[in-house]
């Protein structure tokens, strides 16, 4: 594999930078992904030099605006894979982008006692969307369970499928276990049980290529900060047909075709969706993050992760009394664990005194480190500008955190 990893950590300032005693040592990147000099620089660009509002103005300046905006979305086409691309509708986010589904698409297709089925494991942003549609719709949230490994009980899943799901929404990877669930084998169950799809792809599209066609999913949603990319920016894909279908959410500005005071027509897809100035710096930004995870290439960032996840599994393994939460089988680039005797959150606390980033609580998923019997856990994400000699650092660390605490 031909992975610099000296040539990529150069590419992010903020691995120079030091606090306190040093440079910091990242493994927060489940939360958010720290961001290359050529994004940041993209955004720069646009303040500096091309700041215009997009859509609507006829002058040079808002023409380059509108055609790096639109940039972003023939990208994304192409990097998901999607028909066409008016499929991908620009988001704050991907809870933004869940909540679109469920204000939309729920409101007009859920009734009273149909259900939704979400897994166990999912985050609070998968969840509470869900919850607030069946208190309006009358419909019922059920749940497939999760092993003890953090993994989807299969059973749990053909059990509950029949005739009244309406909706599986399911996240693609976990962020606080790193789980991979089967979604491939899950959504061709449901296209043979009638139930539309909607996969919550956050965690995975820094790590593995995703093909919405290929996948044949109704929805994916994903957040561009994930990815190398700013904060306030997300991705709603969606079939086309269910798309066109969908009331907008919200009314304003670019939404619309035509407006009298007796009646408004809306535009066209995708800008039906898209009401209001947008974060248009934002979104041409992601455009470079894509390009930059384009050029390292996903199957090199896939692989490279999973040696480095392999190696500080089995480093941080061998730390006495220390306990893994989340052993699945197929899992990306995370380790959620515990000390025993000591809180997660003084691992943590700690850990920052020796300029380790550890995130530490219950991550947006409380259901699911209730039944996995723990309140909370520490966790170490990795991405593509981690190290092995991080990995040994942090090992170290926990080694001596563990005696400070005797």
């Amino acid at each position: 594999m031909n992975y610099d990893i000296q040539k990529i950590r150069s590419d992010f300032p903020q691995l120079k930078q030091d606090f306190q005693n040093g440079p910091i040592l990242y493994f927060d990147s489940a939360a958010t992904t720290l961001k290359p000099q050529c994004v940041i620089d993209t955004l720069n660009q646009y303040y500096l030099k091309e700041c215009a509002n997009i859509h609507r103005g006829i002058h040079t300046i808002s023409e380059i605006s509108t055609n790096n905006f639109e940039k972003t979305r023939k990208t994304l086409r192409t990097f998901i894979n999607a028909e066409y691309e008016e499929e991908i509708i620009f988001t704050s986010g991907t809870t933004h982008a869940i909540n679109l589904v469920a204000l939309t698409w729920g409101m007009e297709n859920l009734k009273k006692d149909d259900e939704i089925l979400i897994s166990e494991m999912e985050h609070h942003s998968n969840i509470v969307p869900w919850q607030m549609l069946a208190e309006k719709t009358g419909a019922k949230l059920k749940t497939i369970s999760v092993n003890h490994h953090g993994e989807i009980e299969m059973e749990s899943f053909e059990s509950q499928l029949n005739a009244k799901t309406k909706l599986l929404s399911i996240a693609y990877i976990s962020n606080t276990l790193g789980t991979i669930n089967p979604i491939e084998e899950m959504i061709k169950k449901c296209k043979l049980n009638n139930t539309t799809t909607l996969i919550d792809a956050a965690q995975a599209m820094a790590h593995k290529k995703v093909d919405v066609q290929s996948l044949d999913c109704d929805f994916l949603v994903m957040s561009a900060h994930k990815i190398f990319g700013p904060t306030g920016v997300g991705v709603l894909y969606g079939k086309k047909a269910l798309l066109e279908a969908m009331p907008p959410l919200f009314g304003g500005g670019d939404m619309i075709d035509t407006v009298t005071f007796e009646k408004t027509t809306y535009n066209t897809l995708p800008h039906k969706l898209e009401a209001g100035t947008p974060n248009i710096a934002g979104v041409i930004a992601f455009n470079t993050a894509i390009e930059y995870v384009n050029n390292i290439g996903l199957d090199n960032i896939e692989s490279y992760e999973h040696e480095i996840l392999t190696y500080a599994t089995e480093k941080l393994s061998s730390i006495p009394g220390l306990s893994i939460v989340g052993t699945a089988k197929n899992k990306s680039a995370v380790i959620s664990f515990n000390i025993e005797g000591l809180h997660a959150h003084d691992i943590a606390t700690l850990g920052n005194k020796y300029n380790i980033a550890l995130r530490t609580g219950h991550h947006c998923t409380q259901p699911l480190l209730k039944k996995l019997g723990v309140p909370a856990t520490a966790r170490a994400s990795f991405s593509i500008y981690n190290t092995k000699e991080e990995v040994d650092y942090l090992y170290e660390s926990l080694l001596k955190i563990k005696e400070i605490f005797g």
